[in-house]
C-alpha cells in the first residue's frame, strides 16, 4: 500500500473527520489550484522508482494551519507526522513553504496528493500529482529453439514498465539491416538456414537504458556437399582426398572406393572426421589406390555423396640445355635432341599472311 495507507482503518474516517473539521474544509469540496490570490502547490512531480519525491505547498504569513494529505489519509499536519510511513518526512515549514519528502517512491506512491491551508478562516487547497516512472523489464521471452529448415518461428517477448516500454526485435546477423519486428511478437515463416542465429529483444521507455535479451534459434538441414575434388598424385607419395559439407546438425561421413567402404586404421589410410569436412589421406600410394572414391555426408534429415578421382600424376623435369632443343625426360633420364624445323616455320608464316 502507498503513503496513503498509514493509519489504522478504524480510526481513519475519524481522523479525516476532525481534520475537515480543523480546517473548515466541507467533503467534497473541489480542488482549487488556480486561486489567484493564493500561490499552488506544484502540478505534477515525476520520478523514477527507488528515488525520492519532494512535494512542495507555497504559504504566505496568511496561513494559520497546513496540513498534506494523500487521497483520503493525513501526511503531515504542521510539524505532527500524522503517517506511520517512516519513508515519509518534513522538510520545511516556514512562513513561505510547506514540504515533505518521501523517500525510496514505488508505483504504489502514484496519485494525488493534497496541500490544505487555512486562512483568515477560510479553508484553500492545491493538488499536486506524483507520477512514478518504471524501468523496463523483460519478464517473459520465448526459450532457445531448434527447427527443421521450412518451418515457422514464433516468438514472443513481453516486457513491463512506467510508461509502458516500446519492443522490438532484431537478428544479430552480419547480413541483417534494421530491426525486424517492432511489436512483442515476431513471426517467421518457412524459415532459411541463413535466418538461424540469435534474435534480439529490446524494451525501451527513456526511464533508463533499454534492456535486452537474446533468443538463438538453431535452423537444421540435410549435408550439403560444398567441396570434393580429384587429386592426382605421384606413386610413392603422399595423398590427401578432402571432402567438405555444411549441415546441421553436423554430418557424419563415410568414404567408399568403388563399393566397399573403407574403415578407420586399414593399412596406409586415414580418415578423419570434423564437424565441417572430412580427410582420406594416403600415406604411400600404390598402384591399387588409384581410382574412384565417394564421400557420402548424412544426419537424420537426409544425406548427399559426392565422388571424386585419385589419378596418377606424372612430372616431367626440365634441365639446364645442353644446346638448342635439349630437354631431360624426368621419366627414363635420356637426353632427346628436338628438332629445330619449328623455328624456320615462323617466317614462312609471316609471308603467308602478307599474301
Amino acid at each position: 500500500m502507498g503513503v496513503g495507507g498509514c493509519l489504522a482503518l478504524p480510526w481513519r474516517c475519524l481522523v479525516v473527520l476532525c481534520l475537515r473539521l480543523l480546517f473548515l474544509v466541507p467533503a467534497g469540496v473541489p480542488v482549487r489550484s488556480g486561486d489567484a490570490t493564493f500561490p499552488k502547490a506544484m502540478d505534477n512531480v515525476t520520478v523514477r522508482q527507488g528515488e525520492s519525491a519532494t512535494l512542495r505547498c507555497s504559504v504566505d504569513n496568511r496561513v494559520t494551519r497546513v496540513a498534506w494529505l494523500n487521497r483520503s489519509s493525513i501526511l503531515y499536519a504542521g510539524n505532527d507526522k500524522w503517517c506511520l510511513d517512516p519513508r515519509v518526512v518534513l522538510l520545511a515549514n516556514t512562513k513561505t513553504q510547506y514540504s515533505i519528502l518521501i523517500q525510496d517512491v514505488d508505483v504504489y506512491d502514484e496519485g494525488p496528493y493534497t496541500c490544505s491551508v487555512q486562512t483568515d478562516n477560510h479553508p484553500k487547497t492545491s493538488r499536486v500529482h506524483l507520477i512514478v516512472q518504471v524501468s523496463p523489464k523483460i519478464t517473459e521471452i520465448s526459450s532457445d529453439i531448434s527447427i527443421n529448415e521450412g518451418g515457422n518461428v514464433s516468438l514472443t517477448c513481453i516486457a513491463t514498465g512506467r510508461p509502458d516500454p516500446t519492443i522490438t526485435w532484431r537478428h544479430i546477423s552480419p547480413k541483417a539491416v534494421g530491426f525486424i519486428s517492432e511489436d512483442e511478437y515476431l513471426e517467421i515463416t518457412g524459415i532459411t538456414r541463413e535466418q538461424s542465429g540469435e534474435y534480439e529483444c529490446s524494451a525501451s521507455n527513456d526511464v533508463s537504458a533499454p534492456v535486452v535479451q537474446r533468443v538463438k534459434v538453431t535452423v537444421n538441414y540435410p549435408p550439403y556437399i560444398s567441396d570434393a575434388k580429384s587429386t592426382g598424385v605421384p606413386v610413392g607419395q603422399k595423398g590427401i582426398l578432402l571432402c567438405e559439407a555444411s549441415a546441421v546438425p553436423s554430418a557424419e561421413f563415410q568414404w567408399y572406393k568403388d563399393d566397399k567402404r573403407l574403415a578407420e586404421g586399414q593399412k596406409g589410410l586415414k580418415v578423419e572426421n570434423k564437424a565441417f569436412f572430412s580427410r582420406l589421406t594416403f600415406f604411400n600410394v600404390s598402384e591399387q589406390d588409384y581410382g574412384n572414391y565417394t564421400c557420402v555426408a548424412s544426419n537424420q534429415l537426409g544425406n548427399t555423396n559426392a565422388s571424386m578421382i585419385l589419378y596418377e600424376e606424372t612430372t616431367t623435369a626440365l634441365t639446364p640445355w645442353k644446346g638448342p632443343g635439349a630437354v631431360h625426360d624426368g621419366n627414363n633420364g635420356a637426353w632427346r635432341r628436338s628438332g629445330c624445323a619449328w623455328l624456320l616455320l615462323l617466317p614462312l608464316a609471316h609471308l603467308a599472311r602478307q599474301f
